[in-house]
């Protein structure tokens, strides 16, 4: 089992990927979650047009039988605890985890559709860059409960 982020949006600041990186190499190599960018789309004549065209870029990359993920600000917010009981059985059902944030604009409704699970990480409006770094920590302390490691107190 691998979890994927995959994050539309062009090459995030530098802090951004020095936070995300901080979190995701204390994970040990076989749990570390591999991230993939896609860039935005062109807006062209409508947001929405550019939010579906990335998409379906998003959607390509998915396979048939993955477990997605979408994070979205209507999704159910988790608990750390709720979060770590969900990581134990993704790894147990031993199928690789596609988590889906979007850029700017959202994630396209097809991307939704396609999503088993939505997660909200709050009702605050956050930067789709930010989101990268709060969820690298949330993965990394869900881990931590489960291996009986002190991070989480």
């Amino acid at each position: 089992m691998h979890i994927h982020i995959l994050v539309v949006g062009n090459r995030p600041p530098e802090w951004v990927a020095r936070g995300c990186e901080d979190y995701l190499k204390r994970l040990p190599a076989a749990a570390r979650p591999r991230i993939q960018r896609l860039p935005l789309a062109r807006r062209g004549p409508s947001a929405a047009a550019a939010r579906d065209a990335q998409g379906k870029r998003m959607l390509a990359l998915l396979p048939a039988r993955a477990h997605v993920v979408a994070l979205d600000v209507a999704g159910s917010p988790w608990s750390t605890a709720q979060l770590s009981d969900r990581l134990m059985r993704w790894q147990q059902d031993r199928q690789d985890v596609y988590l889906l944030i979007g850029g700017p604009d959202g994630l396209a409704p097809a991307c939704l559709e396609r999503a088993r699970e939505r997660w909200s990480l709050g009702p605050l409006t956050l930067p789709h860059t930010l989101i990268q770094v709060v969820l690298a920590e949330a993965l990394y302390r869900a881990w931590t409960v489960n291996q009986g490691h002190p991070y989480h107190r």
